[in-house]
């Protein structure tokens, strides 16, 4: 089959015409027949719907489609929900940010970790599947009360000591899910489901799932790719996997079920502070917490704050075996992607691809690629040190010429990686999962006179410095 280029150059238009539409389902539907995406999209600006879609299988086994009333686990999306219980109940009186973990737990070997060291990353409480694995019969689906008996039982050590550095955890928000709990007298998911969900008509979302969503309608199976058996399979159907059994108990930090357009409208309900006061709001999108001091990103309540070439974006994503989930709003524009997916595509990927689009940036739709002879003399010209642009600040690439292969290393990279070539002036890395390429446009000296990275289909220039 003959190799397909489709190369979008975007002229600057307003994002309420329609020809954004287009532009996206052309890329969508390359996405999907060359990197098999499997799931739903919503864009939207100003809350208006710009493309909203389903690709593939609500459950491969039955080839049954998905459709905009598919329900697909949010997992870590989950975590924004419960930032906004404890919110909730903080504006009530009920709650302060300096409570202690041991006030509600007494029975747990945690001091002086706070709620806002819960909601914020920064606790340095033990991981939830390592203590669960090795601790609890995967045969029994646990709960959260079975969690917390087996850190007061087992009391693993802390991480680090509270408040000292940044440590993604999931027993975080799931210990937040238990003081919504102890505090309101209601469950997790009928506490989430009457001050969020109701108020918001979030109609089709759940706080609590059951196994592999038995008796949810519309529920969108999540699969993943066996390569052994060339085909999709669900991952509770391999050993190692079987959290996804055992841990489907546990809310808070993951297990909300949802649609693209149940998620609208809680971006809009955020955007808005549709359910709390606009300073308290404010403080949820605000950073709390330094996630990374490179690239400049926080995390604030339940939610990842950051910028790129774009702008200012707040997000989160999930996963999980079978998912893979995203929620980015860019602030400026008020431009929303949801992006879910039920079979490990690379939703925070797509979701970039898709921003470059509707903020008429240049993209590069997938294709396959394939690798041809050259003349290697060629590849000289494209050694050297690159800029590539970035946010805050610029990163270096180097390439490099060994035994007649093209090779590129970033700064703080541990290895070179090759390059291949697919014409005399592209390169390509076929990794798994990864899709990077190198253009350079050649002028009559032979020189190299522009080159542009495209990374997940997003097309950067960069410049030879040396």
């Amino acid at each position: 089959m003959k190799k397909l280029l489709v190369l979008f150059l975007l002229p600057y238009l307003s994002l309420g015409q329609n020809n954004y539409s287009e532009m996206l389902d052309s890329f969508m539907q390359k996405e999907a027949s060359v990197n098999n995406f499997n799931g739903n999209i919503l864009i939207a600006k100003s809350g208006d719907i710009l493309y909203q879609k389903s690709f593939g299988y609500s459950n491969y086994n039955t080839q049954k489609l998905l459709d905009s009333n598919s329900k697909f686990e949010l997992q870590s999306i989950t975590k924004q929900f419960t930032a906004m219980g404890i919110l909730l109940l903080i504006e009530k009186g009920k709650l302060s940010f300096t409570d202690s973990l041991r006030k509600f737990f007494p029975e747990l070997p945690y001091s002086n970790v706070t709620i806002q060291q819960l909601l914020t990353h920064t606790s340095g409480l033990p991981d939830d599947i390592d203590l669960m694995s090795a601790n609890w019969n995967h045969k029994i689906l646990a709960s959260n009360k079975d969690f917390i008996k087996t850190l007061a039982d087992k009391k693993p050590p802390p991480n680090f000591q509270p408040g000292r550095k940044w440590e993604y955890s999931n027993t975080a928000f799931e210990l937040l899910s238990s003081i919504i709990e102890k505090v309101s007298g209601m469950s997790y998911d009928d506490f989430i489901n009457k001050y969020i969900f109701k108020p918001l008509q979030m109609n089709s979302s759940f706080a609590t799932i059951n196994p592999s969503g038995k008796h949810i309608p519309n529920y969108a199976y999540g699969f993943i790719y066996s390569d052994s058996l060339k085909k999709y399979i669900l991952p509770v159907s391999i050993p190692e996997l079987d959290f996804v059994f055992y841990l489907d108990g546990i809310t808070g930090a993951g297990n909300i079920v949802s649609t693209t357009g149940d998620l609208l409208k809680w971006d809009r309900a955020i955007k808005n502070h549709r359910l709390i006061s606009e300073s308290t709001q404010n403080e949820m999108l605000s950073p709390q917490s330094i996630m990374d001091t490179a690239s400049k990103k926080y995390y604030g309540y339940g939610v990842i704050l950051g910028k790129n070439e774009i702008g200012n974006y707040i997000m989160h994503g999930g996963g999980w075996p079978g998912y893979h989930t995203v929620l980015f709003r860019y602030v400026e524009d008020d431009i929303t992607l949801i992006v879910l997916s039920n079979n490990e595509s690379n939703s925070t990927m797509l979701a970039g691809a898709l921003a470059y689009i509707v903020t008429n940036r240049e993209v590069v739709a997938p294709y396959k690629h394939r690798a041809i002879p050259i003349d290697t003399t060629i590849i000289g010209r494209y050694v050297g040190k690159y800029t590539v642009p970035g946010i805050p600040s610029p990163t270096r690439m180097k390439l490099t010429k060994k035994e007649g292969k093209l090779y590129y290393h970033f700064e703080k990279a541990t290895s070179d990686i090759e390059l291949k070539p697919e014409s005399t002036t592209k390169f390509f890395n076929d990794n798994p999962g990864a899709d990077f390429q190198i253009e350079f446009v050649i002028d009559s000296s032979k020189k190299v006179a522009k080159a542009f990275i495209i990374v997940n289909s997003m097309k950067k220039e960069i410049d030879k410095i040396e």
